[in-house]
């Protein structure tokens, strides 16, 4: 069983999804979990809610505002001193061809997945710096590689996730901090939402094992990484995809 009593987790994107399941779980194992949203507001209150305030504090905070993110970690270093998890989860998409696309959907992705991604890491580090520990997990995606149309955007940030973690690794490895990547294929959330039969159709024929994933089984190889019996692994990134 791995237990997180006595660590703080940082996860974006926490209202909803993968994250909203992420921040659970790190719960249910022990953990203290800062929650970060950007506009849910009816949906933070809410998990607010269910949990005790110690235990989980739900944080506003647009992840691409550089001067917002810097605002955000004097407030979390003046509540816990550090972190020993930070999991970059928040992402958009904003689809659509290359020749169609205009550029504020190019950059609004960007920006969100991976200047978000950059913004986030780059506060965390000196905290997990005081205590020679910390785990950073960013939550990519196989249009990383594999050129889905109309996700040009979606796929440059994604890729850029992925370099920007394996540079991130080699810095902080001394001072016994992890970085790693988990890739989830097409898995079963409101990313989803948006996509016609058709395409459903067709992006689960593209999966070897013929299904979409569960949000568990992102979860789980979320929650290895961020144990301390992935203390050796570093600057890899994770497939949980089915095969694609």
């Amino acid at each position: 069983m791995i237990d997180f009593t006595n660590r703080t987790a940082v996860v974006t994107g926490a209202t909803r999804g993968i994250g909203r399941a992420l921040a659970e779980s790190f719960l249910k194992l022990g953990a203290t979990v800062v929650g970060i949203y950007a506009s849910n507001s009816s949906e933070a209150d809410k998990f607010q809610t269910e949990w005790e305030q110690a235990r989980l504090q739900m944080l506003l905070c647009d992840v691409a505002d550089h001067d917002q993110v810097k605002k955000l970690y004097n407030d979390i270093e003046s509540r816990f001193d550090t972190i020993d998890i930070l999991i970059n989860n928040a992402g958009i998409r904003k689809d659509a061809i290359v020749a169609l696309m205009n550029v504020d959907q190019w950059q609004q992705v960007l920006d969100t997945n991976l200047t978000g991604t950059f913004n986030m890491s780059k506060y965390a580090v000196p905290l997990m710096m005081k205590q020679k520990y910390g785990r950073i997990i960013n939550i990519t995606s196989p249009s990383s590689y594999m050129g889905i149309q109309g996700q040009a955007n979606y796929a440059a940030s994604k890729a850029g996730q992925i370099g920007f973690t394996r540079t991130l690794a080699k810095e902080v490895a001394r001072k016994k901090i992890t970085a790693n990547c988990v890739s989830p294929g097409f898995i079963h959330t409101d990313l989803l939402d948006d996509l016609t039969e058709e395409h459903l159709s067709a992006y689960k024929k593209m999966v070897p094992m013929r299904r979409f994933g569960r949000v568990e089984e992102v979860v789980d190889a979320v929650l290895f990484l961020a144990s301390e019996k992935a203390a050796y692994i570093t600057g890899s990134v994770l497939e949980v995809n089915g095969g694609l």
